[in-house]
């Protein structure tokens, strides 16, 4: 394939070109993205601790408002503690061409930076006591390392305690 020739070098995307234009130092990693592999395939793949990719979510609320959850790869949002404290009657995931079109991104490759769409952020409070985290660059199979607390710095994202355990 050829995301192994293009290891060493990645193309710009839009969420790259975000993080760029803010100042913000990253890490690139590249991966062989494996349909429905989630962060568990990005993080075996890579050798990083799956709590510490962070997957980006599209979700909206019961007015199909948009917004983005920034969720652990090893956990599962909680829909009704995350509607309980933003406010919402009820919040439930985008249908993937729905999420695409907010984003501008393909499902498995969204980032919460460079968005087509502006839309509120929201984080798991216990993602901003981890020292780095890896999260979506923009592409399916490219992670970016980043100190998560660009995420509420430059995002504006309000943290949340929305975390359910995986069950394995």
């Amino acid at each position: 394939m050829a995301r192994k020739d293009k290891a060493s070098h990645v193309s710009e995307t839009p969420a790259t070109q975000w993080l760029r234009a803010h100042g913000v130092a990253f890490e690139e990693f590249s991966y062989e993205y494996v349909e429905h592999g989630g962060t568990h395939e990005s993080a075996r793949q890579l050798g990083l601790d799956e709590h510490a990719v962070v997957k980006t979510l599209v979700m909206q609320d019961q007015d199909a408002r948009p917004l983005i959850v920034l969720m652990h790869g090893d956990c599962k949002v909680s829909t009704k503690n995350l509607a309980r404290q933003i406010g919402a009657k009820s919040v439930q995931p985008c249908k993937p061409e729905v999420a695409q079109r907010h984003s501008g991104y393909l499902v498995g490759g969204t980032s919460p930076f460079g968005t087509r769409k502006a839309m509120p952020v929201y984080i798991e409070q216990s993602i901003l006591e981890l020292a780095r985290i890896a999260i979506n660059g923009g592409r399916r199979g490219y992670l970016v390392q980043i100190a998560p607390q660009v995420c509420v710095q430059l995002l504006g994202a309000q943290p949340v305690h929305c975390a359910l355990a995986e069950e394995a």
